[in-house]
């Protein structure tokens, strides 16, 4: 196998920081850092240049250089491999530059897909990028249908954990605080993607962005569920049979099957005994106390830039919750109302995907 070189988008977060430690696990033989990306120009940021030795050129602060230069770095001569892990919709620009260039791209932000899903599609069939997800559930997804055309789909079952209110009573979660919100059962992320993981709005993306990924309509997608994490999803082919993958849940094994596939090497990471596997249980989402799946539905079936409204708008939204400005029962009534106000257009261009996007957060902050 030829050895990897990647841009990390995104390098100082909780994504980025795991892509570069099993970067460095794979050792330069076969994986090696040739650009990083960052929001901020912070410590972490200049500890990492410093270990991959990397020239200044090679390394972006965004909230220095601006999202230019995320974009220069994204179609780097001699990276064969960009992993987008900047939160939220800000690495559109360089996601498509990436896939027009003909990259490995490793999508670890759902909200590219959900904003632009069909001209990042495009892009990729046009540049002949190839795009491979590092969500655990569409990584779940991506090995159960290893060797099977996608024609073959009759369902995908994305898991949930439920989040930290799984059991709670809809008026103790209006309540929420932002603390409890944040401590999610199961998983360690970034603030944004625990936030969404406790609306379950991480699903209702999730959805739109396998639409995207495996080409079915949202019909086919369903959200199941199962609070171990321990089954990452199910594919569910034509003649009935459901396949799943599991594992402990650690990101580290998306990240590395992205990078490598199809290539298997050790992770070094533990592995789940089926002597752990004695209690899983599955039950269908409760949409009245968490309207956000019904909601990206509604979204998606509305099309053109409806997608990129409802991303926005919850960015935006959740954004105001982690500052206290908002309660978390607000959260899918923000959404709900910016979808319900702002008209749809085509999506056909990036100018009016980041329109659509500008215009739900400021309708957010000027209406709550």
């Amino acid at each position: 196998m030829a050895v990897r070189k990647i841009v990390v988008l995104g390098s100082t977060g909780s994504i980025g920081t795991q892509t570069l430690d099993i970067i460095e696990r794979l050792g330069p033989e076969r994986a090696s850092v040739v650009g990083l990306v960052a929001w901020r120009d912070s410590e972490l940021l200049k500890e990492q240049a410093r270990r991959w030795g990397l020239p200044s050129e090679r390394v972006v602060s965004v909230e220095r250089e601006g999202s230019e230069a995320m974009t220069r770095l994204a179609v780097l001569d001699e990276a064969d491999t960009v992993v987008m892990a900047v939160a939220g919709a800000a690495g559109l620009a360089a996601t498509l530059a990436a896939c027009k260039a003909g990259k490995r791209v490793c999508i670890a932000t759902k909200e590219v897909l959900v904003a632009a899903g069909e001209l990042v599609t495009q892009a990729a069939h046009e540049g002949g990028a190839v795009l491979l997800p590092i969500d655990s559930e569409h990584s779940a997804l991506f090995q159960c249908l290893a060797g099977y055309d996608y024609s073959q789909i009759d369902k995908l079952h994305i898991t949930a954990s439920g989040g930290p209110f799984r059991t709670w009573d809809k008026e103790r979660i209006a309540n929420a605080t932002v603390e409890e919100a944040l401590n999610h059962p199961t998983w360690r992320m970034g603030g944004k993607i625990t936030i969404d993981s406790a609306t379950l709005m991480n699903k209702g993306l999730e959805i739109i962005e396998a639409c995207w990924l495996y080409g079915v309509g949202e019909e086919k997608v369903e959200v199941v569920v199962h609070p171990q994490s321990i089954i990452h999803s199910f594919v569910e082919l034509r003649d009935g049979a459901l396949l799943a993958q599991l594992g402990l849940p650690d990101m580290r094994l998306p990240i590395q099957i992205a990078l490598l596939h199809p290539e298997k090497v050790d992770t070094g990471i533990p592995r789940l005994s089926p002597t752990q596997m004695r209690d899983l249980t599955f039950e269908a989402p409760d949409h009245e106390r968490f309207p956000a799946i019904t909601l990206a539905r509604q979204a998606f079936r509305a099309g053109g830039t409806a997608p990129a409204i409802l991303n926005a708008a919850n960015e935006a939204a959740v954004g105001a919750f982690l500052e206290g400005k908002l309660r978390f029962g607000q959260l899918a009534t923000v959404v709900a109302d910016a979808l319900g106000s702002i008209s749809a257009t085509e999506a056909d261009t990036l100018e009016k995907i980041t329109s659509a996007d500008a215009s739900a957060r400021r309708f957010v902050r000027e209406h709550f």
